[in-house]
């Protein structure tokens, strides 16, 4: 029962978080990553990850949201199969801006129908998640999320 309760708080956050998909899966339209405001999302991820510091190093991870080579190397490789001449470089981690950017993108690629939960947990778990292994990441991010 209590597994229950907490699948059903957490489906009624990610639609209070998200309220576009309700609406678009009603009316037969598909909102695209870039009608959709992951503004809050990427914003609540930025806490968690750095708490805002855009220069904030973790190992390999860095930046405001803390991504990775092999990130920016997915993104090239989208960006190569989309036949755009835009490129990112690793440096670009530290630029809030250009890390957004890659956020959206790997949203568009492997969250097409913009997908908060899958979102969150993929991009603290990579495009093949755990849900377990993902889950207190997935809360902090959604505790920011309720705070808003």
């Amino acid at each position: 029962m209590k597994k229950s309760l907490r699948n059903a708080f957490i489906a009624f956050m990610i639609l209070l978080a998200n309220p576009h998909s309700a609406l678009a899966a009603g009316n037969g339209s598909r909102t695209t990553t870039r009608d959709f405001d992951w503004s809050p999302v990427m914003e609540a991820i930025i806490e968690v990850e750095s708490n805002g510091n855009h220069r904030a190093k973790n190992g390999n991870q860095v930046g405001a949201m803390q991504i990775t080579p092999i990130l920016v190397e997915d993104c090239n490789a989208i960006l190569k199969q989309r036949k755009s001449t835009k490129r990112f470089k690793l440096a670009d981690r530290f630029n809030i801006q250009k890390s957004k950017e890659m956020f959206l993108l790997i949203q568009s690629w492997y969250n097409p129908e913009n997908n908060v939960e899958k979102a969150i947990r993929s991009w603290n778990g990579g495009v093949n998640y755990s849900v377990k292994r993902t889950q207190r990441y997935f809360e902090k991010v959604m505790n920011i999320l309720q705070k808003d």
